[in-house]
C-alpha cells in the first residue's frame, strides 16, 4: 500500500486540546487516513522530526470578498497557516448588487475596510447580481486555500430598499420579508451566514454611515428567522455597544427567537476601559443558559501602522505635509530631508478640523517603533516619546526620523484597542473565556493601515512561547482555539482536527524558530494598488486537501482551495471511529 502523502515523526497537536504526541500521519485523496505508526510509504513524504504538526487554522473574520474575484491566493492569511478563511463579515460585501449600486458598495468597502476605489473598480468583474450568482462566479475557480462567504447586510438592504436602504430609513414589513427571502436563498445556495454592522466607525469613503447602522430589531430578527427556517447559517455582528447591557439583551432575544449561532466583535478600548467586561459577562450568561453566542476576540492589539507610504502618519493633517502627500515615496523622502522643508513641517501644527489625526496619531506616548521582529506587547521605552527624550529632541523630530529610516520605509505602530496600561492582559482574559473564539484578523482589508492577517502566528509565538510580562497559554489549548473551535463554530465540522476522515488541512511548523516579520509594502493589487504584507519564517509546510501549497514560506503553485458552500458534516469515517 502507498499513501499520497505521509508526514513522519512530527509532534502532533491534533486540535482536541489533548497533550501532543509524536506520530505519523497518512493522507489519501485529500483526507487523513491514519494517525500513529504508518508503515507504508508515501508518494510524497515530509520528515517533521523536531517540529509540530497542527490542523490548518480556520480564520472566521476576513474580508477577501473582492480579492477572490481577481486573484487565486488569499494572502496574507494563507502564509500564516490559515487553510480556511471566512469572508463577508461586518455587513460589507458585493452581493447582491444591481449595476447602478456598484460604486455605492465600492465606496462602502473603501471607507470601512480601507481598500481603495481604483483597486475595487478595476478588479471586480461584476459578473453577478444575486448572492447565489456571486457564489457561482467563484465556484469554478481554484485558490491556495478554502474560503466561505457570508451574506452582507449592507448589500442586501440596498438591493431591496434602494436609496431608502442606503439612507438608513426604517424597513417596512414588506422590506423585511423581501430581505428574509433573499437571506434564505443565500444560505441555501451556500452562504455560511449573515453579517451586519451597527458601528459609527463604519462609513463610506465620502463619510456616510453604513446603511445598516440603525436597522431595527424587527429587521434583524426577520432576517434571522429566515436562517431558522432554512435550518442553517450563523449571525455575525459588530457594534459600538454604547449601552452594552441593552444591546446584548437585544442580541440575546434574536438568538432566543431564531436559534441561530451569533457572534459579536469584542475589544478593550481606552474610552471605556472596563466596558468590554459588561458585554462579555452578558454573553457568558447566555452561554451558561445554553444559547449559542460568542464574542470574537483577538490576541494582540488592534493597531494602526503609520508610514510615509501608508494611508496615514503623524503628519498627515499638517498643511505643510499636504504639499507632498501625493508624491512618490522617493520624492517625499527627498523633501523631508531638505532642511528648509523639514523646518517648516516641524514648526507647523495639524489641522484642528481633523480630531482623529490630531489627537490619536499624535499621541507620542502610545506610538511605538516597529522592529524587524515586531513586539505587539511593547515596552514603554519603545515609544516615540521615550526615544525623543533619550535623544534630546522633540517628539515630532523623533517620529520623522523613524519614518525616514530604511529610505522612508520606517513604520510606527499605534495600538488603540486591547493594549491597556502597557499590557495585553485584557486579551488574555477575553481569550480565556468559554464564551469567546479567536477572530477579527480582517485578512484582506485595511490594506494601507493594518496587517492583522498574521494573528494566527502571533497566537503561537507570543501566547505559547515568548510572552514574558504575564500568563501564557498551552500550545495544545491555543491550537484548539484557532482550529477546531473556529471551524466548528462556523459550521465546518469536517476540518480543524487531525483524525482519520477529516480534511487533510495541516501545518508543519518549526515551532522553536517560528518568527513573525515586520510588514512590508507591495504593489500587486489591481490598478497597481498598494497593500501591506507580513510574512513569517518557520512554516515548513502548509497543506490543503492533501496538497502542499507552501514549503518554507514559498508557494508550490498548487491550488487545491475552493469555495466552501454551506456547513459541512462530521466525516463518516470519523463518526465510525467515534462509535
Amino acid at each position: 500500500m502507498t499513501h499520497d502523502l505521509v508526514i513522519r515523526n512530527g509532534f502532533v497537536v491534533d486540535g482536541t486540546g489533548a497533550p501532543g504526541r509524536e506520530a505519523d500521519i497518512a493522507i489519501d485523496a485529500g483526507r487523513i487516513t491514519s494517525v500513529g505508526n504508518v508503515p507504508a510509504k508515501g508518494r510524497e513524504e515530509i520528515d517533521a522530526k523536531g517540529e509540530i504538526v497542527t490542523p490548518g487554522f480556520v480564520d472566521v473574520h476576513t474580508h477577501y470578498d473582492g480579492q477572490v474575484t481577481w486573484g487565486d491566493t488569499l494572502t496574507p492569511s494563507s502564509i500564516h497557516g490559515v487553510t480556511t478563511a471566512i469572508m463577508g463579515n461586518c455587513g460589507v460585501g458585493f452581493a447582491p448588487c444591481r449595476e447602478q449600486d456598484h460604486d455605492r458598495l465600492i465606496r462602502l468597502m473603501e471607507g470601512v475596510e480601507d481598500i481603495p476605489f481604483p483597486v475595487l473598480s478595476t478588479g471586480l468583474p461584476w459578473d453577478w447580481e444575486s448572492f447565489p450568482q456571486y457564489l457561482e462566479s467563484l465556484s469554478d475557480k481554484s485558490y491556495d486555500i478554502d474560503f466561505g462567504a457570508q451574506l452582507p447586510h449592507a448589500a442586501l438592504r440596498v438591493f431591496v430598499m434602494g436609496e431608502r436602504g442606503a439612507n438608513r430609513e426604517e424597513a417596512t414589513a414588506d422590506d423585511i420579508a423581501a430581505m428574509a427571502k433573499l437571506a434564505r436563498e443565500a444560505v441555501e445556495a451556500g452562504a455560511l451566514g449573515f453579517s451586519t454592522s451597527r458601528t459609527l466607525n463604519h462609513r463610506t469613503s465620502d463619510g456616510q454611515p453604513t446603511p445598516t447602522l440603525t436597522a431595527s430589531e424587527e429587521e434583524l430578527t426577520g432576517i434571522g428567522m429566515a436562517l431558522k427556517e432554512a435550518g442553517k447559517g450563523v449571525l455575525q455582528f459588530v457594534s459600538d455597544f454604547d449601552d452594552p447591557k441593552k444591546e446584548a439583551a437585544m442580541l440575546r432575544r434574536i438568538v432566543e427567537r431564531t436559534g441561530r449561532p451569533l457572534s459579536v466583535s469584542l475589544a478593550q478600548s481606552d474610552v471605556a476601559p472596563e466596558g468590554w467586561r459588561v458585554l462579555l459577562g452578558a454573553i457568558e450568561e447566555a452561554v451558561d443558559d445554553g444559547l449559542p453566542m460568542r464574542a470574537q476576540v483577538c490576541g494582540r492589539p488592534v493597531g494602526v501602522l503609520l508610514g510615509l507610504d501608508l494611508t496615514m502618519n503623524p503628519f498627515t493633517a499638517h498643511p505643510v505635509y499636504q504639499e507632498i502627500k501625493d508624491k512618490t515615496l522617493q520624492e517625499k523622502v527627498a523633501a523631508l530631508r531638505d532642511p528648509d522643508f523639514r523646518a517648516r513641517l516641524l514648526s507647523s501644527r495639524p489641522d484642528p478640523n481633523n480630531p482623529f489625526v490630531k489627537s490619536l496619531l499624535r499621541n507620542f506616548g502610545k506610538l511605538f517603533t516597529l522592529d524587524a521582529v515586531p513586539n505587539y506587547e511593547p515596552e514603554a521605552d519603545r515609544t516615540v516619546e521615550a526615544i525623543a527624550k533619550a535623544r534630546g529632541i522633540t517628539n515630532e523630530e523623533a517620529a520623522l526620523d523613524i519614518l525616514l529610516e530604511d529610505d522612508g520605509r520606517g513604520m510606527l505602530y499605534l495600538p488603540f484597542l486591547n493594549y491597556a496600561n502597557g499590557s495585553l492582559d485584557p486579551s488574555y482574559e477575553m481569550l480565556s473565556s468559554k464564551a469567546t473564539i479567536p477572530g477579527l484578523s480582517d485578512g484582506g482589508a485595511h490594506v494601507g493601515m493594518i496587517c492583522d492577517g498574521s494573528f494566527p502566528t502571533s497566537m503561537l509565538t507570543h501566547w505559547t512561547r515568548d510572552r514574558s510580562r504575564g500568563p501564557k497559554f498551552s500550545l495544545e489549548w491555543t491550537v484548539k482555539r484557532q482550529t477546531a473551535d473556529t471551524a466548528h463554530w462556523i459550521g465546518l465540522h469536517d476540518r480543524g482536527l487531525i483524525a482519520p476522515g477529516y480534511r487533510a488541512d495541516l501545518n508543519v511548523i518549526d515551532y522553536d524558530n517560528l518568527t513573525l516579520h515586520r510588514p512590508v509594502i507591495l504593489r500587486d493589487l489591481p490598478a497597481n494598488g498598494r497593500r501591506l504584507m507580513q510574512r513569517a519564517s518557520g512554516y515548513t509546510a502548509t497543506i490543503v486537501a492533501g496538497q502542499t501549497i507552501y514549503r518554507d514560506g514559498d508557494p508550490t503553485g498548487a491550488k487545491p482551495g475552493r469555495l466552501v458552500r454551506g456547513a459541512q458534516s462530521v466525516p463518516a469515517q470519523a463518526k465510525v471511529a467515534a462509535e
